[in-house]
């Protein structure tokens, strides 16, 4: 059995080797890509990083309510209770609420 799947094996790399290599196109314009890929490859990284900067500002923000909650006894789900505790304390934060 594991002579038929050693041969099986062997013919298969065989005729992948044996293969022609497939034409390529040749000219003057090949190869050349357009300024306006490059545009779209900035424009896609500009929006991961902001998406990437806008995760972690809002995990951070879950984060240290998360621990706020902990350490008071609160619901960390209850998201009244948990604004009211820190108004009260003088931390709440407000201003990281813009955007996502």
């Amino acid at each position: 059995m594991t002579t038929t799947v050693h041969a099986a094996a062997v013919n298969a790399a065989a005729y992948l080797l044996a293969q022609q290599p497939a034409e390529t196109p040749v000219g003057p314009d090949f190869g050349k890509a357009s300024p306006i890929g490059l545009l779209i490859i900035v424009g896609l990284l500009a929006v991961v990083l902001f998406i990437g900067f806008a995760f972690h500002r809002r995990y951070s923000r879950f984060r240290r309510r998360q621990a706020f909650a902990e350490m008071h006894g609160i619901d960390p789900f209850d998201e009244q209770a948990i604004d009211a505790a820190m108004a009260e304390a003088g931390i709440l934060d407000r201003g990281k609420r813009r955007f996502i």
